[in-house]
């Protein structure tokens, strides 16, 4: 017997009755951007290596460990994005994006990280993103924060979700920083855990995010990156927490919020849940001003934020609000005998042009009447139209269990009688 074909560990296929959740769940993120005046982008899945290596950082677990790699043909080193700040960044410099400009930009898409896959976390996954440029102050950072929590209240999650903060600082402060953090840690080494004592030297500061609970009270003796930044980092931090308290959004200070990659500076915030266990990072972004530099003599301060689509779509599935989602047609037509199909073709595409508005389903199965009239029921068809061998044709309101009879060339008028019911 040969072996089934199956899709690969940590993969999903995303099936017909889950994409009424995300086509909602999209039509959500289009309208919430397109109010802000955001514009999309759409970028290449694949990438050159180095883009990585040197935006996110070689000892980031990102690279070093999660990342798809593999040799083109003509021996270039290609990987599957993994995040999509990057792939932003080096569209905006390439075709010269903020040429006395600033830019707003969105862009969806799967990307792609080797994890061990468990619920909440896949091999391929599809990330929301928004990319700012070319603009400095908290006050955009506080704009970010308010279009991710207008979203996450449209969504009905914004009671489930909150807000923790931090400021990294700049290069420099983080540096002396570092120093005193690796003092800390290597006077307390016997209490590290193996994946510390690897951040130990090359990057000390994702210690800080360890959630190994021996290690924890240890942790919070640390010294905290807030209490080296200077006084331009804290006035920016302390402008946007004003910012963020005018917009009535409630805010926590966490000064153990570190972010895991390499190019954040000065803000950073995750938008958490208690719902859904470990994996409670729903929405997490900051400013990353010195990534334009790591490729270009420009100065280009950015900002944004990204937000797992297949997290978000669990919590709200997890939460119950999806209830009444889904793709049912307005209108199914069903036959009483195969000889009725042509005409229920015909039928249905008058309907769809006169009345565009209205999604109409035409069953051709040649199934016995009362099966079809069943599988109408299950999609939750509003409407069941059924062609009868004598021309008659019954309409049939299942919500109200309301049916009659009328002739063919009257069916565009009853139905258009029936919009009010249908709505």
């Amino acid at each position: 017997m040969k072996n089934s074909i199956q899709s690969i560990r940590g993969v999903t296929d995303i099936l017909p009755e889950q994409t009424p959740i995300w086509l909602w769940l999209e039509s959500v993120i289009k309208q919430v951007t397109h109010s802000y005046g955001y514009q999309q982008i759409r970028l290449p899945i694949i990438e050159p290596l180095a883009l990585f290596e040197r935006a996110v950082g070689e000892s980031t677990d990102i690279v070093s460990k999660e990342m798809y790699n593999f040799v083109d043909k003509s021996g270039e080193h290609i990987t599957l994005r993994p995040e999509g700040t990057s792939s932003c960044a080096r569209a905006v410099i390439e075709h010269n994006m903020c040429y006395n400009t600033t830019q707003r930009l969105w862009y969806q898409g799967p990307m792609f990280r080797y994890e061990r896959p468990q619920k909440g976390r896949l091999r391929q996954f599809t990330q929301f993103g928004v990319e700012t440029f070319g603009m400095a102050g908290p006050d955009i950072d506080a704009e970010l924060i308010c279009m991710a929590y207008d979203i996450f209240k449209v969504l009905g999650v914004h009671q489930h979700i909150y807000l923790e903060i931090n400021s990294l600082g700049t290069a420099s402060e983080r540096q002396t920083h570092r120093q005193q953090l690796i003092h800390y840690f290597k006077q307390h080494a016997n209490q590290l855990d193996q994946d510390s004592l690897n951040r130990l030297n090359n990057n000390p500061l994702r210690i800080l995010d360890s959630k190994n609970p021996a290690m924890q009270e240890m942790i919070n003796q640390a010294p905290k990156l807030i209490d080296f930044i200077g006084e331009e980092s804290l006035s920016h931090f302390n402008k946007l927490q004003y910012l963020l308290d005018q917009a009535d959004i409630n805010y926590t200070i966490n000064p153990r919020l570190v972010r895991g990659l390499d190019y954040y500076s000065k803000t950073v915030f995750e938008w958490i849940t208690d719902k859904l266990g470990s994996q409670a990072t729903v929405c997490g972004g900051g400013r990353y001003d010195g990534l334009i530099e790591l490729f270009s003599k420009k100065e280009l301060p950015g900002s944004g934020f990204a937000i797992g689509i297949e997290r978000l779509l669990l919590l709200i599935e997890t939460l119950g609000l999806d209830d009444g989602i889904n793709n049912a047609p307005d209108i199914t037509i069903t036959c009483e005998s195969p000889q009725q199909n042509a005409k229920a073709l015909l039928i249905a595409n008058n309907i769809r042009h006169q009345l565009p508005k209205l999604q109409v389903l035409t069953d051709l199965s040649n199934n016995k009447i009362k099966r079809q009239h069943s599988r109408a029921l299950k999609t939750d068809s509003k409407l069941i139209i059924t062609l009868n061998d004598n021309d008659s044709v019954g309409l049939w309101y299942p919500k109200n269990n309301e049916s009659l009879t009328v002739t063919s060339d009257l069916i565009i008028i009853t139905i258009s009688e029936y919009l009010n019911l249908l709505k």
